[in-house]
């Protein structure tokens, strides 16, 4: 049985590395910052399920899976080197989608038990931080 589990946790960390390393080949970087987002979307929901079967185990890497995609998603937009007041498409469409995330978090973190709810709390935190950056580029002009 537990050979099972850790073959299962090998092999979707395995699956999420791949989906992550599609997203860093995308030569474009807008492109990039919305896969890598989608890619969090998609780690939330495949931890979400995790949660309700009880494998925290899982819940853990898919939780990883996400503050990689949102950092991910951040260091593509900063390296395009535009200027997010005067070209707001994919800044704009990654806070939007944050804020999305941020609420899906939540949500999710309302769901839990209370002594499971602190393995959130850091994902929050650099979701929160990535929001408030693009939401002050897009906003203000700066490029933090």
């Amino acid at each position: 049985m537990t050979s099972r589990l850790v073959l299962a946790i090998v092999l979707v960390s395995g699956v999420l590395r791949a989906g992550l390393q599609e997203v860093k080949a995308e030569p474009n970087l807008g492109k990039r910052s919305a896969l890598a987002l989608d890619n969090a979307f998609n780690a939330l929901t495949q931890a979400r399920d995790a949660y309700t079967k009880g494998e925290s185990a899982q819940v853990e890497t898919f939780t990883k899976e996400i503050k990689e995609s949102v950092e991910l998603a951040e260091t593509s937009l900063h390296e395009t080197g535009k200027n997010p007041r005067k070209s707001p498409k994919w800044f704009k469409r990654a806070e939007s989608s944050t804020r999305d995330l941020l609420r899906r978090l939540d949500a999710f973190q309302q769901s839990m038990d209370v002594a499971d709810r602190a393995a959130l709390d850091a994902v929050k935190v650099k979701v929160q931080q990535v929001h408030d950056d693009l939401l002050e580029g897009v906003l203000e002009g700066k490029q933090k």
